[in-house]
């Protein structure tokens, strides 16, 4: 296959024990994580490789002490350093680590600790007045309450149904216990191919598939990232996405500290920029929406110091130099590096379609974007982009160890829905045979997205096959596509596309578009706001419907200021989106 020769040199992990002894044997006095207690303090924290492989050991020592061996353990929190080392604890203990969303609603993490069948939970002080509900079942599996924060005499009083444990306690008895002489933790081992995470995907909690992954699963991924994106002990990534999600946990989290890279924990979105700076950021694993944003940020600024045609003169000049292999773009572009912190270097970026006038703005900078594409039923990076093979506007090509192919493409597109087999693909979906049948065919996974690849084994994604629009000339409309065109508009903040079924029984495309008051008072001070709609539908005429065929043409749009409905990831709740906007608009 063509991609081989695209590879660095790779180094396989049987499962996490091995993981964890890499972070003694390797990186021991290298800083494994930085952070801060609150984004107010001033003291940043840092600990080491050595201390985070004993905080594990002693924690893994005290949960097989307590009796959990075998059996399954919830996380619910913010990403802190607490989260990790709880993970690995778990996992490394031969138990099953269940990470929720830390934006469930109390009840639906109710209804998740029921059908996990969970015996004790990892948990941070907020989500404390759960477990005090009055309503809170009796009758689950739970019986060990883990918070991550100190506890008061009276709080614990009010969970005399528990046993409940500080984090810190179960520290301090597994590391007196190892003090002794313990052998709990080092007597277990690890059956990579059974299940060891279960994660509930993004949506309602009664369509919510919970994926089992196995540690076999994990390693084959974090093996395949080693030979596609250099990543070293020299880098420090900021860790903002949330770790719940495999993108976050096996990009920045686990890939990233077989590496021995810094994990630095942002503070929160707003803090970003300062957090950039601060930890000397020079990578992090985002969404197309958080780098779109950014970009669109850079490029006000630049137009509002008059330097469009300065910066882009520097563009050509910098592209013409690396053509005979002279790179002065860090140099160049430093005054736009520098407010991304000054060290930022790679940017590792899925989850969504993006915009390629963004990737290409990006990389022009200096800056090494790279694409990749997976699900949490794959572990989840299927494909992705290295240093050296891009091709603008794909997701990249297969992942080493994973076959990637396009079922029943159409004969003009070559579109179809992308399957995949190989090593990181799930073991099922718990309890839910239907489900599992329907996406695990002859080997293969069926993603239920739509894409088509190129003669080079590039992977370009159109869109989700539940979302494509067919019209009635048996044409389809891939909304994502069109997104990406109306999210180029200066004053939009995001986009939403979808086909309204007519008398007829075709479709009308609408798209709601959410557009920044701010900016459109900065850039057209004249128009008044009962004007802004007229202003935009005649914007989106002239500069989306003129570029494309008159099929795919946008017939109508409702806008707002009011932020699409999105998971913690920041991916669209397509369907409760489009309920909000029917009711909303009256459609």
């Amino acid at each position: 296959m063509f991609s081989k020769q695209r590879l660095y040199e790779g180094e396989n992990l049987t499962d996490f024990r091995e993981l964890i002894e890499r972070y003694h044997e390797r990186y021991a006095q290298k800083t494994a994580f930085r952070f801060k207690k609150s984004p107010k303090d001033t003291q940043i924290i840092s600990i080491s490789y050595e201390d985070f492989y004993q905080d594990i050991r002693s924690l893994a020592t005290s949960l097989l002490e307590l009796g959990l061996r075998k059996k399954r353990i919830a996380i619910i929190a913010p990403n802190r350093y607490e989260w990790c080392t709880s993970y690995l604890a778990i996992t490394a203990s031969d138990i099953v680590v269940v990470p929720f969303d830390k934006a469930l609603p109390e009840n639906e993490l109710i209804q998740l600790l029921e059908r996990s069948k969970a015996d004790a939970i990892f948990f941070d002080h907020q989500y404390l007045s759960i477990f005090t509900r009055s309503d809170f079942p009796k009758s689950l599996p739970l019986q060990n309450l883990i918070c991550m924060d100190p506890l008061s005499k009276e709080e614990k009083e009010t969970l005399s149904d528990y046993q409940v444990h500080s984090y810190q306690d179960l520290i301090q008895n597994g590391k007196m216990s190892l003090e002794r002489g313990s052998t709990e933790y080092d007597s277990v081992s690890i059956d990579p191919d059974q299940m060891s995470i279960m994660l509930f995907t993004s949506g309602t909690t009664s369509i919510s598939k919970a994926v089992m992954l196995s540690q076999h699963n994990i390693c084959a991924d974090i093996y395949a990232l080693s030979q596609m994106a250099k990543v070293t002990q020299e880098d420090t990534f900021l860790s903002f996405l949330p770790l719940h999600h495999t993108f976050e946990s096996s990009c920045t989290f686990l890939y990233g500290s077989s590496c021995g890279i810094t994990i630095a924990f942002c503070d929160g979105i707003r803090y970003a920029a300062q957090n950039l700076k601060e930890y000397e950021v020079t990578g992090f694993v985002c969404v197309p929406l958080m780098l779109e944003a950014i970009y669109k940020k850079i490029q006000k600024g630049i137009e509002e110091q008059k330097k469009t045609k300065l910066i882009h003169f520097a563009r050509k000049l910098s592209r013409f130099l690396l053509f005979f292999h002279i790179d002065i773009r860090r140099k160049l572009f430093k005054q736009i590096l520098d407010q991304l912190g000054g060290k930022l270097r790679i940017l590792i970026a899925g989850g969504a379609p993006m915009n390629p006038e963004v990737i290409d703005g990006y990389l022009s900078f200096g800056i090494n974007l790279l694409q990749g594409y997976g699900l949490t039923e794959t572990s989840p990076v299927l494909a992705g982009e290295n240093d050296q093979y891009k091709r603008l506007g794909s997701v990249g090509f297969p992942l080493p160890g994973i076959e990637i192919a396009i079922d029943n493409p159409d004969p003009e597109t070559g579109v179809g829905e992308i399957k995949a087999k190989g090593p990181t693909i799930m073991l099922g979906y718990y309890k839910n045979e239907e489900a599992t049948k329907s996406a695990l065919r002859d080997g293969w996974f069926y993603t239920g997205d739509l894409g088509y690849i190129d003669q080079d084994d590039f992977l370009f994604v159109t869109g989700r096959k539940k979302d494509v629009i067919v019209l009635k000339n048996g044409k389809n409309i891939y909304p994502e596509e069109l997104e990406i065109l109306i999210n180029q508009l200066p004053f939009v903040e995001e986009s939403f596309v979808f086909g309204q079924k007519q008398e007829d029984d075709d479709y009308k495309l609408y798209a709601e578009i959410v557009y920044s008051e701010k900016t459109m008072q900065e850039l057209y001070p004249n128009l008044k706001v009962e004007e802004y709609e007229d202003f935009i539908w005649k914007e989106v005429k002239e500069k989306v419907n003129h570029t494309m065929p008159a099929y795919k043409a946008i017939r109508k749009v409702l806008i707002t200021t009011e932020p699409l409905i999105k998971t913690t990831t920041q991916k669209v709740k397509r369907h409760e989106e489009l309920k909000k906007v029917e009711k909303q608009f009256k459609l």
